[in-house]
Protein backbone atom coordinates (compact mmCIF):
# COMPACT_ATOMS: atom_id res chain seq x y z
CA UNK A 1 0.00 0.00 0.00
CA UNK A 2 1.04 3.46 -0.67
CA UNK A 3 2.18 5.45 1.78
CA UNK A 4 0.32 9.17 1.41
CA UNK A 5 1.00 12.52 2.93
CA UNK A 6 1.07 15.96 3.20
CA UNK A 7 3.39 17.79 0.13
CA UNK A 8 1.69 21.23 0.44
CA UNK A 9 -0.48 23.75 2.39
CA UNK A 10 -2.32 26.71 1.84
CA UNK A 11 -4.82 28.71 3.43
CA UNK A 12 -6.48 32.70 3.44
CA UNK A 13 -8.52 33.94 5.40
CA UNK A 14 -10.71 37.61 4.98
CA UNK A 15 -9.37 40.63 4.96
CA UNK A 16 -12.11 41.95 6.97
CA UNK A 17 -11.48 42.45 10.99
CA UNK A 18 -14.04 42.31 13.16
CA UNK A 19 -13.01 43.56 16.96
CA UNK A 20 -14.61 42.29 19.97
CA UNK A 21 -15.84 45.96 20.56
CA UNK A 22 -18.29 45.15 17.44
CA UNK A 23 -19.07 42.21 18.77
CA UNK A 24 -20.11 44.12 22.07
CA UNK A 25 -22.51 46.78 19.35
CA UNK A 26 -24.46 43.80 18.13
CA UNK A 27 -25.28 41.77 21.36
CA UNK A 28 -24.16 44.02 24.77
CA UNK A 29 -21.62 41.57 25.78
CA UNK A 30 -18.27 43.96 27.04
CA UNK A 31 -15.39 42.86 24.83
CA UNK A 32 -13.91 41.65 28.06
CA UNK A 33 -16.71 39.58 28.67
CA UNK A 34 -15.57 37.89 25.13
CA UNK A 35 -12.14 38.05 25.91
CA UNK A 36 -12.57 36.17 29.36
CA UNK A 37 -14.90 33.52 28.26
CA UNK A 38 -13.09 32.44 24.79
CA UNK A 39 -9.54 34.27 24.72
CA UNK A 40 -10.96 35.61 20.73
CA UNK A 41 -9.59 39.10 20.47
CA UNK A 42 -10.52 39.68 16.47
CA UNK A 43 -11.74 37.14 13.55
CA UNK A 44 -12.19 37.66 10.09
CA UNK A 45 -15.51 38.34 8.24
CA UNK A 46 -15.74 37.65 4.38
CA UNK A 47 -17.33 40.59 2.14
CA UNK A 48 -21.33 39.97 1.36
CA UNK A 49 -21.27 38.58 -1.78
CA UNK A 50 -18.34 35.91 -1.29
CA UNK A 51 -18.97 32.31 -1.52
CA UNK A 52 -17.77 30.06 0.40
CA UNK A 53 -16.05 28.92 -3.16
CA UNK A 54 -14.66 31.60 -3.55
CA UNK A 55 -12.38 31.11 -0.64
CA UNK A 56 -11.96 27.83 -0.91
CA UNK A 57 -10.68 29.06 -4.43
CA UNK A 58 -7.87 31.16 -2.58
CA UNK A 59 -6.47 29.31 -0.19
CA UNK A 60 -6.26 26.59 -3.03
CA UNK A 61 -4.21 29.03 -5.11
CA UNK A 62 -2.57 30.20 -2.49
CA UNK A 63 -1.00 25.97 -2.14
CA UNK A 64 -0.53 26.20 -5.88
CA UNK A 65 1.67 28.99 -5.64
CA UNK A 66 3.56 29.60 -8.67
CA UNK A 67 4.07 26.07 -10.10
CA UNK A 68 1.58 25.22 -12.84
CA UNK A 69 2.87 21.24 -12.47
CA UNK A 70 0.58 21.07 -8.93
CA UNK A 71 -2.26 21.59 -10.44
CA UNK A 72 -2.08 19.59 -13.58
CA UNK A 73 -1.21 16.82 -10.85
CA UNK A 74 -4.69 16.65 -9.15
CA UNK A 75 -6.65 13.87 -9.52
CA UNK A 76 -9.30 14.58 -6.51
CA UNK A 77 -10.64 17.29 -4.34
CA UNK A 78 -12.81 16.91 -1.19
CA UNK A 79 -13.71 19.76 0.50
CA UNK A 80 -15.17 20.17 4.30
CA UNK A 81 -17.72 22.95 4.76
CA UNK A 82 -21.20 23.00 6.37
CA UNK A 83 -21.44 26.39 4.65
CA UNK A 84 -21.76 25.57 1.15
CA UNK A 85 -22.85 27.67 -1.86
CA UNK A 86 -25.74 26.54 -2.27
CA UNK A 87 -27.31 23.04 -1.67
CA UNK A 88 -26.67 21.38 -4.68
CA UNK A 89 -24.44 20.43 -6.78
CA UNK A 90 -21.37 20.29 -4.48
CA UNK A 91 -19.56 23.22 -3.55
CA UNK A 92 -16.57 21.17 -4.29
CA UNK A 93 -17.84 21.00 -7.97
CA UNK A 94 -18.07 24.88 -8.38
CA UNK A 95 -14.30 24.90 -6.91
CA UNK A 96 -13.15 22.93 -9.48
CA UNK A 97 -14.67 24.69 -12.46
CA UNK A 98 -13.13 28.19 -10.92
CA UNK A 99 -10.07 26.29 -10.60
CA UNK A 100 -9.78 25.49 -14.39
CA UNK A 101 -9.76 21.51 -13.97
CA UNK A 102 -12.39 19.43 -15.76
CA UNK A 103 -13.17 15.62 -14.69
CA UNK A 104 -11.82 15.31 -11.84
CA UNK A 105 -13.53 13.73 -8.76
CA UNK A 106 -14.75 16.65 -6.70
CA UNK A 107 -17.31 15.86 -3.38
CA UNK A 108 -17.94 18.03 -0.35
CA UNK A 109 -18.10 16.22 3.17
CA UNK A 110 -20.01 17.59 6.09
CA UNK A 111 -18.96 16.49 9.72
CA UNK A 112 -18.88 20.58 10.78
CA UNK A 113 -15.97 21.60 12.29
CA UNK A 114 -14.23 17.99 12.32
CA UNK A 115 -14.49 18.05 8.36
CA UNK A 116 -11.18 18.78 7.77
CA UNK A 117 -9.96 15.05 9.40
CA UNK A 118 -12.85 13.35 7.53
CA UNK A 119 -11.77 14.77 4.48
CA UNK A 120 -8.54 13.97 5.38
CA UNK A 121 -9.37 10.52 5.71
CA UNK A 122 -11.75 9.81 2.99
CA UNK A 123 -8.87 11.52 0.70
CA UNK A 124 -6.28 9.19 2.02
CA UNK A 125 -8.92 5.84 1.46
CA UNK A 126 -9.14 6.69 -2.43
CA UNK A 127 -5.49 7.67 -2.55
CA UNK A 128 -4.19 4.12 -1.36
CA UNK A 129 -7.52 1.75 -2.41
CA UNK A 130 -8.52 1.27 -6.51
CA UNK A 131 -9.00 4.19 -7.68
CA UNK A 132 -5.97 4.94 -9.31
CA UNK A 133 -5.77 8.39 -7.87
CA UNK A 134 -2.25 9.64 -7.32
CA UNK A 135 -2.89 13.34 -5.17
CA UNK A 136 -5.58 15.17 -4.41
CA UNK A 137 -6.53 18.21 -2.64
CA UNK A 138 -8.33 18.63 0.46
CA UNK A 139 -9.62 21.90 1.74
CA UNK A 140 -11.42 23.17 4.51
CA UNK A 141 -13.67 26.13 3.72
CA UNK A 142 -16.21 27.96 5.55
CA UNK A 143 -17.97 31.33 5.73
CA UNK A 144 -20.36 30.82 9.49
CA UNK A 145 -20.46 35.15 8.90
CA UNK A 146 -23.55 33.92 6.80
CA UNK A 147 -25.43 32.37 9.24
CA UNK A 148 -24.65 33.84 12.95
CA UNK A 149 -27.38 34.92 15.17
CA UNK A 150 -25.70 38.54 15.66
CA UNK A 151 -27.63 39.23 18.91
CA UNK A 152 -26.45 35.72 20.85
CA UNK A 153 -22.99 36.54 21.88
CA UNK A 154 -22.34 33.07 22.61
CA UNK A 155 -22.08 32.48 19.38
CA UNK A 156 -21.70 34.80 17.39
CA UNK A 157 -18.08 36.10 19.57
CA UNK A 158 -16.26 32.58 18.28
CA UNK A 159 -16.84 32.33 14.84
CA UNK A 160 -14.85 33.84 11.85
CA UNK A 161 -14.58 32.62 8.16
CA UNK A 162 -11.58 31.27 6.01
CA UNK A 163 -10.13 28.42 4.23
CA UNK A 164 -7.08 26.10 4.13
CA UNK A 165 -5.97 23.50 1.57
CA UNK A 166 -3.73 20.43 1.88
CA UNK A 167 -2.05 18.70 -1.17
CA UNK A 168 -2.08 14.66 -0.91
CA UNK A 169 0.33 12.64 -2.15
CA UNK A 170 2.51 9.88 -2.24
CA UNK A 171 5.64 9.63 -0.10
CA UNK A 172 8.43 7.13 1.07
CA UNK A 173 7.24 4.37 3.28
CA UNK A 174 7.39 5.20 6.88
CA UNK A 175 5.77 8.52 6.01
CA UNK A 176 2.63 10.17 5.48
CA UNK A 177 -0.38 9.71 7.51
CA UNK A 178 0.03 6.70 9.81
CA UNK A 179 -3.53 6.34 11.72
CA UNK A 180 -7.08 7.90 12.06
CA UNK A 181 -9.68 7.45 13.87
CA UNK A 182 -13.28 9.16 13.67
CA UNK A 183 -16.35 8.98 16.08
CA UNK A 184 -19.81 10.13 15.48
CA UNK A 185 -22.45 10.22 18.57
CA UNK A 186 -25.57 11.25 16.45
CA UNK A 187 -27.28 11.31 20.18
CA UNK A 188 -25.48 14.69 20.55
CA UNK A 189 -26.92 16.40 17.05
CA UNK A 190 -28.92 19.12 18.92
CA UNK A 191 -25.75 20.74 20.92
CA UNK A 192 -25.06 22.45 17.45
CA UNK A 193 -27.31 22.80 14.55
CA UNK A 194 -28.75 24.89 12.37
CA UNK A 195 -32.46 23.87 12.22
CA UNK A 196 -33.88 25.27 8.85
CA UNK A 197 -32.76 24.95 5.22
CA UNK A 198 -33.55 21.23 4.68
CA UNK A 199 -36.02 18.71 4.45
CA UNK A 200 -36.77 19.37 8.42
CA UNK A 201 -37.55 22.96 7.85
CA UNK A 202 -37.68 24.90 4.75
CA UNK A 203 -36.47 28.43 5.28
CA UNK A 204 -40.00 30.55 6.12
CA UNK A 205 -40.40 33.56 6.88
CA UNK A 206 -41.65 32.32 10.34
CA UNK A 207 -38.27 30.27 10.36
CA UNK A 208 -36.64 33.32 9.60
CA UNK A 209 -38.38 35.28 12.48
CA UNK A 210 -37.51 32.86 14.83
CA UNK A 211 -33.79 32.35 13.77
CA UNK A 212 -34.15 28.71 13.03
CA UNK A 213 -31.88 29.37 10.02
CA UNK A 214 -29.58 30.85 12.05
CA UNK A 215 -26.33 28.98 14.02
CA UNK A 216 -27.51 27.12 17.45
CA UNK A 217 -24.99 25.76 19.55
CA UNK A 218 -25.57 24.93 23.44
CA UNK A 219 -21.98 25.99 24.31
CA UNK A 220 -22.10 24.15 27.67
CA UNK A 221 -22.65 20.51 26.12
CA UNK A 222 -20.41 20.58 23.41
CA UNK A 223 -17.66 21.43 26.33
CA UNK A 224 -18.58 18.55 28.21
CA UNK A 225 -18.85 16.44 24.66
CA UNK A 226 -15.06 17.44 23.32
CA UNK A 227 -13.19 17.12 26.57
CA UNK A 228 -14.58 13.42 26.45
CA UNK A 229 -14.69 12.61 22.87
CA UNK A 230 -11.39 14.38 21.46
CA UNK A 231 -8.94 12.48 24.17
CA UNK A 232 -10.88 9.46 23.63
CA UNK A 233 -10.25 9.37 19.70
CA UNK A 234 -6.66 10.96 19.83
CA UNK A 235 -6.01 8.00 22.35
CA UNK A 236 -7.21 5.35 20.27
CA UNK A 237 -5.55 7.25 17.21
CA UNK A 238 -1.91 7.63 18.74
CA UNK A 239 -2.41 4.00 19.88
CA UNK A 240 -3.00 2.54 15.96
CA UNK A 241 0.40 4.63 15.23
CA UNK A 242 2.52 2.75 17.80
CA UNK A 243 2.86 6.18 19.85
CA UNK A 244 2.43 7.78 22.71
CA UNK A 245 1.20 11.53 23.50
CA UNK A 246 4.93 11.94 24.54
CA UNK A 247 5.99 11.19 21.37
CA UNK A 248 4.53 14.18 19.30
CA UNK A 249 5.90 17.18 18.30
CA UNK A 250 3.02 19.21 17.53
CA UNK A 251 -0.80 18.89 18.23
CA UNK A 252 -2.88 21.19 15.42
CA UNK A 253 -5.88 21.07 17.38
CA UNK A 254 -9.45 22.19 15.92
CA UNK A 255 -9.43 25.97 16.88
CA UNK A 256 -13.23 26.07 18.73
CA UNK A 257 -11.60 28.72 20.92
CA UNK A 258 -8.48 29.03 23.04
CA UNK A 259 -9.67 28.33 26.22
CA UNK A 260 -11.39 25.36 24.52
CA UNK A 261 -8.02 24.27 23.32
CA UNK A 262 -5.79 24.92 26.12
CA UNK A 263 -8.50 22.57 28.22
CA UNK A 264 -8.14 19.76 25.54
CA UNK A 265 -4.02 20.08 25.42
CA UNK A 266 -4.15 20.18 29.41
CA UNK A 267 -7.08 16.76 29.13
CA UNK A 268 -4.38 15.29 26.89
CA UNK A 269 -1.52 15.87 28.48
CA UNK A 270 0.30 17.73 25.61
CA UNK A 271 2.22 21.74 26.42
CA UNK A 272 0.71 24.25 25.11
CA UNK A 273 4.25 25.21 23.39
CA UNK A 274 3.42 22.08 21.15
CA UNK A 275 0.07 23.87 20.24
CA UNK A 276 0.22 26.47 17.60
CA UNK A 277 -3.01 28.89 18.62
CA UNK A 278 -4.60 30.62 15.23
CA UNK A 279 -8.21 31.32 17.30
CA UNK A 280 -7.07 34.08 19.33
CA UNK A 281 -6.95 36.21 15.68
CA UNK A 282 -9.19 34.15 13.48
CA UNK A 283 -11.93 32.63 15.84
CA UNK A 284 -13.16 29.04 14.93
CA UNK A 285 -13.21 29.15 11.40
CA UNK A 286 -15.18 25.79 11.48
CA UNK A 287 -13.74 22.87 8.84
CA UNK A 288 -10.80 25.34 7.78
CA UNK A 289 -9.27 26.18 11.45
CA UNK A 290 -6.90 22.48 11.36
CA UNK A 291 -5.44 23.76 7.82
CA UNK A 292 -5.04 27.41 8.75
CA UNK A 293 -3.95 26.32 11.86
CA UNK A 294 -1.09 24.15 10.25
CA UNK A 295 -0.21 26.58 7.54
CA UNK A 296 0.41 29.50 10.05
CA UNK A 297 2.60 26.43 12.10
CA UNK A 298 4.53 25.78 9.49
CA UNK A 299 5.05 29.55 8.36
CA UNK A 300 6.56 30.44 12.29
CA UNK A 301 9.34 27.07 11.68
CA UNK A 302 8.82 24.75 9.19
CA UNK A 303 7.88 21.35 9.69
CA UNK A 304 10.94 19.03 9.61
CA UNK A 305 11.42 15.83 8.00
CA UNK A 306 10.53 12.72 10.74
CA UNK A 307 8.28 15.58 12.79
CA UNK A 308 5.33 13.86 14.29
CA UNK A 309 1.81 15.94 14.08
CA UNK A 310 -0.88 14.97 15.42
CA UNK A 311 -4.41 16.25 14.22
CA UNK A 312 -7.89 16.78 16.22
CA UNK A 313 -10.90 17.97 16.17
CA UNK A 314 -14.64 17.88 17.09
CA UNK A 315 -17.66 19.28 15.11
CA UNK A 316 -21.29 19.13 15.53
CA UNK A 317 -22.82 16.02 14.45
CA UNK A 318 -21.47 15.17 17.14
CA UNK A 319 -18.43 14.10 15.74
CA UNK A 320 -14.66 13.93 16.58
CA UNK A 321 -11.66 12.77 14.66
CA UNK A 322 -7.94 12.60 15.17
CA UNK A 323 -4.75 11.52 12.55
CA UNK A 324 -1.09 11.33 13.04
CA UNK A 325 1.13 12.03 10.85
CA UNK A 326 5.35 11.73 10.17
CA UNK A 327 6.32 14.43 8.13
CA UNK A 328 8.06 13.81 5.33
Amino acid sequence: MTAVGILGIGAHVPDEVVLNEQISQWTGASPEWVIERTGIETRRYARKGTLTSDLAQAAVEDLFGDDPALRERVDLIVLATSTPDQPQPATAAILQHKLGLTAVPSFDVNAVCSGFVYALATAEAMLTGSMGARTGVVVGADIYSSIMNRSDRKTVSLFGDGAGAVLLGPVPDGYGIRATRLATHGDYRELVEVVAGGTRERVTQAAVDARRDRFAMDGRGVREYALRAVPKVIDETLAAAGLSVGDIDRVIMHQGNPKLVASLAAEVGVPMDRVPLTAVEYGNTGAASIPITMHRAAAQRPFERGERVLLAAVGGGMTAGASVLIWH
